[in-house]
């Protein structure tokens, strides 16, 4: 498999990390409307946004662009999987079947 393939899809689940960080942040209680933007939890989201965008940039220069928008769509599945082992959230009957498409339309895109 492709370097830059696999470096995209590391960003995928990174991203999918900062979400929930970003989720973990909204559902806390904070002192003032400023700590609520300027916490460690948003700081290191954001941060880490900005570090998957330059290695997707970097990576859509080596690999064809068909790919990116496969291995972006995995931040769904990532987002649900992780939301149920950190934040305990439970799975929908929605989320399961919209995720089962996902996976299923990446492959039959990639076959």
């Amino acid at each position: 498999m492709n370097i830059y393939l696999l470096l995209m899809f590391g960003g995928t689940f990174l991203s999918a990390i900062s979400q929930i960080l970003l989720k973990q942040s909204a559902g806390m209680e904070h002192k003032n409307i400023i700590r609520e933007y300027l916490n460690w939890r948003v700081i290191l989201a954001y941060c880490m946004y900005a570090g998957i965008l330059l290695l997707n940039v970097y990576a859509f220069t080596k690999i064809d662009m068909r790919y990116g928008s496969v291995v972006d769509t995995f931040a769904y599945v990532f987002v649900m999987l992780l939301s149920y082992l950190i934040l305990k959230e439970k799975f929908t009957r929605g989320q399961l079947i919209g995720n089962a498409l996902i996976i299923a339309g990446v492959l039959i895109y990639t076959l």
